[in-house]
């Protein structure tokens, strides 16, 4: 068999020798493939081996089972009853071809190489067929039947790979390997260096930095005590020198006040003798002054008794005055309260003349009595009946079965959500959102088929598959769509949904009567369900055509399969399943165990919970209806007896308002009487409050005046006696003063001339220098330096001080602080060295990536684009809808790049991702074949093998991608294409470049050397009438 590169294709042979057959129950014993260049249609009808040259492919070309998806041990591969088996492919390569040959041991599941008649190992083979470009385990070069569905379900990732190892160049995939290498190591680069380098130097830094307010407080408190030193020692030469400047300063005073003091004594007699006169003067006029000052303090004392007199008149006028306002008050609201009462008295005259003309009251209310006890017995017969309504519907019976009903479907809920939590999760969304459908949508399929008899489930259970039997039911298509868009797309949950049929199918008869052969009923009749989610299972599962049987059935089994229209049928125990072969018309069977049933054991009577609940709604209706006219009557009652109430109360006060308004107007009488005779004299009120208050302003005219007189004379007598009285002293002050200076300063030269060299003793002890020894050095700087010390003592004093308070703010400090701040500034220092080396080589690093992926992505960019126009013109020429691009969320992550593939089939929807369960079977079956077709003309691969993909499309969609797999597998500049299927439709379109192998297989089939081609056409054009 020829799997070539891209020109010059010659036909070779694939061999299957008698012991070797790559399929597991039927085989060849010998067989040669003759493939084309271009497109091999292999056609054949299933169980014939198709797949079986499939299989010799992969195996010969070092291709693992896995990617078969069959037998796991290659040692399956070999036909049974045989210890070995070969497989030959001779494969075009310039230069001269390569024969690959493996022989493969059925018992240890070991293999024999050959390469080009060499004995070679498996990885030489495997290099070889690399070097081809040949990659068995790409689903996008080598499709084989059970890995059709695989493709749907590979990830944009992995799509993208097997795409860039199958059309793209050698160096793409490598590029795109190395780029993610590149990447990986970037990020171990950033980790392991920059990131956890700066991490530990960001730490540092915040270490430091919490630490740099220690250290400085450290090296501000070791400041101020130098100050305070510096300081400590010049205080006492400031106090020196200070002392010194005011024993200088004193010694002036001193011969200043001498001058003074001479000055003074030539002066002081004529002064004397003036204080001698003043004195005499002052003797008379002391005696006068402590008399005045007696008249004084007795008129002092008389005035302030006048004035708090005065006040306490002046409070008299005003109690006066508000008593007479008050007065005059009172007797406008007592005039109001009169004519008030008069009008009051006339009203109710009139009103009791009105109230005499009526009849007595007293018959009426005995009546409306009598009425509302009979209205109270009335309600209280309602009220019972109603309390028995309700006990009658509260004790209903049928709802404890009802209830016994809904926890059996309740057990059948929780079997689902232990199952499939996902499916349970959608169903409560159903429930809660049925308004939004505009069909019938049932639940999932478990949940509404009741099996007649717990024994039936069984064979229910096992027909029916459990992806069927969670599925949900919908009666219209676009409700199935809406439906699959809200819980499977936006809620993210993994559901099944099934549209039924268009035209039911659950009422198709069986083919036949079976009763012969002991089956007594069939699938359809063991259950019930909605008629949808019937015509379902009879349109998918036959349900209606599939008998089961008994004992019997099963020991007339052999004459039971010969029947031709049985497929399935059920025996108590087993399940079997007959085929026929359309060439041979030779029947197999198979047979398996029936399960127990795990979900449909659980069985509740429809239609008996039907009737319950129908037995229950008629009886709550009866209860309800007798409940609402009894209410009615009940409310009748309330508003007679409302009516009856009031009609009393009318009565009632009507009787007794005759009495009350002659009893209101004698008592209102009675109080204008006694409001009359208690009228005020404002007049009266009025004179004697004026004469009240001119008494008391006569009083006060006389103490305001005598309290004048007697402020006067005070005031006269005390200017006189302080004149005197300053005049002498200031005599006596001038001649003290000059002895008294001149005393004083002596005194205090003397002090400070002691005070001096007791301080010029005490700096230089504490300055520790000799006697003879002269101002210290640093004294001396911190004279002329910048930061010049106080000369003043006060001064010195001060900045001590607040240099002493400064430095005792400064608590907890230590030198290992500060030791520690100066070694973690050196690492600092060297780990930002080392940080700026390693950010270059990383920026270098990115350099070199960013080359890398230039190279990389825009050749895929490229790449995808060709695809995306070739598959969107496949899909556009079916009048649906497809597009592929390249799909990334961070441009950066290379490992996270992948091909996205988007189709639509239908124009009411939108573009939708290629999943494995968006989309129905045969709609990922064509998307699948018109990608494989998007990259048939870019395709480098030498081969490509797609293997029944066509088996789930719609006849349209059949010829439609038929037809492209034409075209495009026929053209001079595509690889060579082997393309598998059990089934052909008519009168579709073929090319001279394509080879059609017909592949035939059962006990009547000749050998091949027997086979004669040309005498078969013959025939065949014969019986045509060609």
């Amino acid at each position: 068999m020829i799997l070539g590169e891209m020109e010059h294709l010659y036909s070779k042979t694939l061999q299957e020798t008698p012991d070797c057959l790559p399929c597991t129950h039927r085989t060849y014993d010998y067989s040669v493939v003759y493939p084309g260049p271009n497109l091999n249609m292999i056609v054949g009808a299933n169980g014939t081996g198709k797949s079986s040259i499939v299989c010799a492919i992969c195996l010969c070309l070092a291709g693992k089972t896995a990617v078969l998806g069959r037998g796991d041990k290659v040692g399956l591969y070999v036909k049974r009853g045989c210890k070995k088996g070969h497989v030959e492919i001779e494969l075009y390569k310039r230069g001269g071809n390569v024969v690959i040959f493996r022989e493969i041991h059925a018992e240890n599941n070991q293999s024999l190489w050959m390469l080009n008649d060499r004995q070679c190992s498996q990885k030489a083979v495997e290099e070889e067929v690399k070097a081809l470009r040949i990659q068995v385990s790409n689903l996008c070069q080598f499709l084989p039947q059970e890995k059709v569905g695989e493709f749907a379900k590979m990830s944009k990732i992995e799509l993208l790979e097997a795409t860039e190892k199958s059309v793209g160049p050698p160096e793409m995939y490598e590029y795109h390997c190395e780029l993610k290498n590149f990447r990986n190591k970037e990020r171990e680069l950033e980790v392991s260096s920059k990131l956890e380098k700066a991490s530990f130097l960001e730490k540092a830094k915040q270490r430091n930095e919490r630490n740099k307010h220690d250290v400085n407080r450290y090296y501000e408190k070791k400041r101020h005590l130098d100050v305070i030193e510096l300081l400590e020692k010049k205080k006492p030469w400031v106090e020196y020198e200070t002392t010194r400047k005011e024993l200088e300063g004193v010694k002036k005073e001193r011969d200043e006040a001498k001058k003074q003091l001479l000055s003074l004594k030539q002066t002081q007699a004529p002064m004397v003798k003036k204080i001698q006169q003043i004195e005499e003067q002052l003797k008379p006029t002391e005696a006068q002054i402590k008399a005045k000052t007696a008249a004084i303090k007795e008129a002092s004392l008389k005035c302030k008794q006048k004035q708090d007199q005065l006040d306490r008149k002046n409070k008299e006028i005003d109690d006066i005055k508000q008593k007479c306002r008050l007065k005059q008050m009172e007797e406008e609201d007592h005039q109001k309260r009169i004519s008030n009462t008069r009008r009051t008295i006339e009203d109710l005259k009139a009103e009791l003349a009105k109230v005499g003309d009526q009849p007595d009251v007293t018959p009426r209310i005995n009546a409306v009595n009598a009425d509302l006890r009979r209205i109270q017995e009335e309600r209280a017969k309602i009220e019972g009946e109603k309390g028995d309504l309700r006990r009658e519907k509260d004790n209903l019976l049928l709802e404890k079965k009802l209830n016994d009903m809904n926890n059996m479907m309740n057990a059948k809920e929780e079997k689902l959500r232990g199952r499939h939590r996902d499916t349970h999760t959608a169903l409560q969304w159903l429930r809660q959102n049925k308004q939004l459908f505009r069909g019938n949508v049932y639940e999932p399929m478990m949940l509404v088929i009741n099996v007649k008899d717990h024994r039936f489930a069984k064979y229910v259970e096992n027909h029916i598959s459990f992806h069927d039997l969670r599925a949900f039911v919908f009666q219209r298509k676009d409700d199935m769509e809406k439906f699959m868009i809200e819980v499977r797309d936006k809620m993210n949950l993994k559901v099944n949904s099934i549209c039924a049929p268009e035209e039911s199918c659950s009422k198709r008869p069986p083919s036949r009567n079976i009763e012969r052969f002991g089956f007594f009923t069939y699938l359809r009749e063991m259950f019930d369900a909605p008629d949808e989610v019937m015509s379902y299972l009879c349109h998918q599962y036959r349900v209606h055509d599939v008998p089961v049987g008994n004992e019997r059935t099963k020991s007339m089994i052999k004459t039971v399969i010969e029947e031709p229209y049985l497929k399935v049928l059920y025996t108590t125990e087993e399940r079997y399943t007959v085929k026929r072969s359309f060439y041979s018309n030779k029947i197999s069977t198979s047979n398996s165990a029936v399960h127990p049933s795990q979900y449909l054991t659980i069985t509740v009577d429809a239609e008996e919970k039907r009737q319950l609940e129908q037995q229950m709604k008629s009886k709550l209706r009866d209860i309800d209806e007798r409940m609402k006219a009894l209410q009615k009557e009940a409310v009748a009652l309330d508003r007679r007896d409302n009516e009856l109430l009031a009609e009393k109360k009318r009565l009632s006060e009507l009787k007794g308002k005759k009495r009350q308004l002659e009893q209101k107007i004698s008592t209102k009488q009675d109080s204008l009487k006694q409001m009359e005779q208690n009228i005020i004299d404002l007049k009266k009120i009025e004179e004697e409050t004026k004469e009240k208050i001119a008494a008391v302003n006569a009083e006060k005219v006389t103490i305001v005046t005598l309290r004048a007189k007697l402020t006067m004379e005070k005031v006269h007598l005390a200017l006189e006696t302080v004149g005197l009285t300053a005049e002498k002293n200031k005599l006596e002050n001038d001649c003290r003063e000059g002895a008294s200076d001149l005393r004083t300063t002596d005194q205090r030269k003397v002090q400070l001339t002691d005070q001096c060299k007791g301080l010029l003793k005490r700096a230089k002890a504490i300055c520790k220098m000799q006697p003879d020894q002269s101002l210290p050095e640093d004294l001396r700087n911190s004279h002329s330096s910048s930061d010049k010390l106080p000369d003043t003592l006060d001064e010195v004093d001060a900045m001590l001080n607040e240099e002493r308070s400064r430095a005792e703010c400064f608590t907890g400090l230590s030198e290992n602080v500060v030791d520690e701040y100066n070694r973690r500034e050196q690492e600092i220092k060297q780990m930002e060295k080392e940080l700026e080396e390693k950010s270059n080589a990383l920026n270098a690093y990115r350099q070199n990536i960013s080359e890398a992926k230039e190279r990389w992505l825009n050749p895929l960019k490229h790449l995808v684009e060709q695809i995306n126009e070739k598959f969107s013109a496949f899909f556009r020429s079916m009048q649906c809808a497809g597009e592929v691009d390249l799909h990334s969320e961070n441009e950066e992550e290379y490992d996270k790049y992948g091909i996205r593939i988007r189709v639509k089939f239908h124009a009411t929807t939108q573009l939708h991702e290629l999943t494995p369960y968006h989309q129905s079977g045969g709609e990922r079956s064509v998307s699948t074949m018109l990608y494989l077709m998007a990259l048939q003309e870019l395709n480098r691969c030498p081969f490509r093998v797609v293997d029944e993909i066509n088996q789930g499309m719609d006849p349209v969609n059949e010829r439609r991608v038929f037809d492209i797999v034409v075209r495009t597998a026929c053209k001079e500049t595509t690889s060579q294409y082997f393309f598998i299927t059990p089934k052909l439709l008519q009168n579709l379109t073929y090319a001279e470049e394509m080879t059609i192998l017909c592949v035939h297989n059962g006990p009547h089939m000749l050998s091949p050397n027997q086979w004669d081609e040309r005498a078969f056409v013959r025939r065949s054009r014969l019986s045509f009438g060609v």
